[in-house]
């Protein structure tokens, strides 16, 4: 990926703050997606593939929009054993076919309950080769404006996923991560690596506070990464989401940062 100096920093002070939820499935719970919900503004709900089922996906939304939390879709590679984390050799044509399916049924179950689709952001691995993957990263913003026109495209910050959106004609919006680390090309520490997760809630505080006012995340080689923050990420299957997400948003309050869904009202 290559990253710019142009427009870095939010001058507003706004930001996005999500969490990727609705990931039960079966007999198995993960996360506690109703303790989450009051400190997010925007909620990625599991479509089936790497979690979720039909029954948490309805019950997710309900919870979402009860909230009134920005209610997207998570698409993800089929890996329920792998929870969507590890790659697979899919081709871009695969890629748009599976971002189809599971963007169309969370849509569903968004209007049969009477919500709008707001946001596309793919899940784990599809997330990350998308984001460094030219090819990949254009079937998927190809499927979601087939799909939802509407939606903004979620992505990693700087990314393919990003540029490939624009291209095709959505709204995007650049995602940083509260509890992952970076890499000097702007990717994230791969998770097999022990300095992939920042487990210090002070630290992941920091780093939020930091991409947003300044623009700027410290790499794991030293520099400085330049990215844009439009959305923060905090990962819901963690033991401790909730506490993280109240944390994190009683942080940006005290920095003065305004914590809205991309284009949505103030929450």
């Amino acid at each position: 990926m290559r990253y710019t100096l142009s427009s870095p920093v939010n001058m507003h002070y706004t930001v996005d703050l999500n969490c990727d939820l609705g990931e039960s499935f079966g007999a198995y719970s993960i996360g506690n997606d109703e303790a989450i919900l009051p400190y997010v503004t925007s909620a990625n709900i599991a479509c089936g593939f790497h979690a979720g089922d039909p029954a948490v996906m309805r019950k997710t939304v309900q919870l979402a929009l009860a909230q009134g939390v920005a209610i997207g879709a998570h698409p993800g590679l089929p890996d329920l054993a792998g929870f969507g984390r590890r790659e697979m050799a899919i081709t871009p044509q695969e890629a748009y076919d599976m971002v189809v399916y599971q963007v169309g049924a969370l849509a569903g179950f968004v209007q049969a309950q009477g919500g709008t689709l707001h946001h596309v952001k793919p899940h784990g691995a599809l997330y990350n080769m998308a984001a460094v993957r030219p090819a990949l990263a254009a079937a998927i913003a190809e499927a979601v404006y087939k799909v939802w026109p509407e939606a903004v495209l979620y992505g990693l910050a700087g990314s393919e996923l990003i540029k490939a959106g624009k291209e095709v004609g959505l709204q995007t919006a650049g995602e940083v991560f509260a509890d992952r680390t970076y890499q000097q090309d702007g990717t994230l520490t791969p998770r097999r690596q022990v300095d992939a997760l920042i487990s210090n809630p002070a630290k992941a505080v920091q780093q939020v506070v930091r991409l947003v006012k300044e623009g700027r995340v410290r790499s794991q080689q030293g520099p400085d990464v330049v990215l844009t923050a439009d959305t923060i990420c905090i990962h819901g299957d963690g033991p401790h989401a909730a506490e993280y997400a109240r944390l994190i948003r009683e942080a940006l309050a005290e920095a003065g940062i305004t914590v809205q869904p991309v284009n949505g009202r103030s929450a």
